[in-house]
């Protein structure tokens, strides 16, 4: 999630220069980036249950971990891809409280009726996020496609982009760095 953090300067970079077809490229390069690593990540929440067991961790938690980080495998990669836009969508002036209010508003709303008014209990939690990240990652993308202000920054998916990802990734890992 935060090697998106290139997208910053690069992004920044673009639009000043006022290379705006960039901003699109870079956009893809960071999304190609991100999905590697969220692959990574799946893999290792998908397996954390063992992991855990042979860390000599307990049984029972081993288990009750492995349950819950399953239930955030999908909201991984839906907030992957939506901060890789969101950092887009500044560069390009455009802003999206908006979707910022729903989501923030339908995920504690659908984590309270997750977690307390049915027999998820707290695996409710996780399932929440997941699902409110992909609503609010639909929001966005429908915002896109109805606002129609990304016409100069937005050429559509090109094969360019990927001679920009080991550029991105010297952005990207520092940042991350900084982050971690």
């Amino acid at each position: 999630i935060v090697l998106s953090g290139a997208l910053e300067t690069l992004c920044g970079q673009g639009f000043g220069a006022k290379k705006y077809k960039m901003l699109g490229i870079y956009l893809q390069a960071s999304r190609i980036i991100t999905l590697i690593f969220a692959i990574v990540v799946f893999v290792q929440w998908w397996c954390s249950d063992v992991i855990l067991a042979l860390l000599h961790q307990d049984h029972e938690f081993a288990k009750s971990v492995g349950l819950y980080l399953k239930y955030l495998i999908p909201g991984l990669f839906a907030d992957g891809l939506l901060q890789n836009i969101l950092s887009f969508y500044k560069h390009n002036m455009l802003l999206c409280h908006l979707s910022y209010a729903h989501s923030f508003h339908l995920r504690y709303t659908l984590a309270y009726a997750l977690v307390h008014r049915t027999s998820l209990a707290y695996m409710g939690a996780p399932l929440a996020a997941s699902i409110s990240l992909w609503l609010s990652l639909l929001m966005l993308v429908l915002y896109i496609f109805n606002a129609k202000k990304i016409e100069k920054t937005w050429e559509g998916f090109t094969s360019e982009s990927l001679s920009h990802v080991y550029s991105n990734l010297k952005l990207a890992l520092p940042s991350a760095a900084m982050v971690w």
